[in-house]
């Protein structure tokens, strides 16, 4: 489940875990592992600034976000910390509070997740520059530090496969809406039920773009069959995703621009309690080159390794660390 896709949980997990101490019910900290591996600097890392300190890296219970608490807790390592995986925690609440709370010292979490769940605003800010300025100062009050943001953004989007690309030429979601208008049967939807019904969602979208799409046109169905319905483009031409997603690389499905910016930024970035990094100021220098080359295409891909192949977390965020230079085996 990707950071958009988790949206509808998010209230009910807040406030069950509101109600429960850290660490009961699922929502808190598992007891966790030290992280064993032999790494050493590569472009990162150099002169081991954080020799001596003892980090815990966090991370939520999906696929991207796992992959980016290990290749933290890595970079942490290879700089030469201790640290201790407390990655895969249940719910969105639970592994922000860890951080907190400074029973972990670091994750990466997602600008909308915090401006409109956890700081309780409804509109979000259009500019994801501005986005995560807005969150990092609200947050400091929080006792958290925002460090740069990557461009990772993993929020919705529409896509469609190859051969529909090439048939209908639409690249951005005007085109779509254009299309709309000169070609109405060619425009079918695949979509979850809650993304039909979201104001940032289906709904939202059509306004915004001035799109017609009727709803004998619209098919409801779970997200794991809107990316096969689209990849096959039979009953449907165009279907919901979250731009993140390793099956969008693996289904060779193509990704329309939102030329308006109407979809809220979710992008990556390391939320750090305050405290540690005032302790160990060099958190911002090992992670900041790490987070610069997180994109899109980049997180497909990982997600792919383990959604679609079967890897494993760690071996992934490790073998593109070094691959990437930033770290070296030991």
């Amino acid at each position: 489940m990707t950071e958009v896709g988790a949206a509808h949980w998010r209230t009910v997990t807040a406030t069950v875990c509101a109600l429960l101490p850290l660490g009961l019910g699922g929502c808190g900290l598992t007891s966790g592992s030290p992280m064993v591996d032999h790494v050493r600097p590569g472009s990162i890392g150099q002169g081991l600034p954080l020799k001596g300190a003892r980090l815990t890296v966090a991370s939520k219970n999906f696929s991207e976000n796992i992959v980016l608490g290990q290749i933290m807790g890595l970079a942490f390592k290879a700089a030469g910390a201790d640290v201790l995986d407390r990655t895969n925690i249940q719910g969105s609440i639970g592994a922000r509070e860890a951080v907190k709370s400074g029973d972990a010292d670091g994750m990466y979490e997602y600008t909308g997740t915090a401006w409109i769940t956890y700081l309780g605003h409804d509109t979000p800010i259009a500019d994801p520059r501005a986005q995560w300025q807005a969150v990092a100062d609200a947050d400091v009050r929080n006792g958290l530090t925002w460090l740069s943001p990557a461009a990772l953004n993993n929020t919705y989007a529409l896509a469609l496969n190859r051969a529909n690309e090439k048939r209908y030429g639409v690249r951005t979601l005007s085109d779509v809406a254009r299309l709309s208008k000169r070609d109405p049967a060619a425009v079918t939807l695949c979509v979850e039920s809650e993304f039909a019904a979201r104001n940032d969602g289906l709904t939202g979208m059509a306004k915004t773009y001035g799109m017609s799409v009727p709803a004998r046109r619209v098919q409801k169905m779970d997200g794991g069959i809107v990316y096969t319905q689209v990849s096959r483009g039979r009953s449907c031409t165009f279907g919901e995703v979250f731009t993140t997603d390793g099956r969008i690389k693996a289904m060779n499905l193509v990704v329309l621009d939102d030329d308006l910016g109407f979809f809220p930024n979710y992008n990556a970035a390391p939320e750090i309690n305050s405290e540690a990094i005032r302790k160990y100021p060099a958190i911002r220098e090992v992670l900041d080159p790490i987070t610069a080359r997180l994109t899109n295409d980049v997180a497909r891909t990982l997600n792919a390794r383990v959604d679609v192949d079967g890897e494993d977390p760690h071996d992934v965020a490790k073998s593109w660390l070094t691959e990437q230079g930033f770290i070296q085996k030991g």
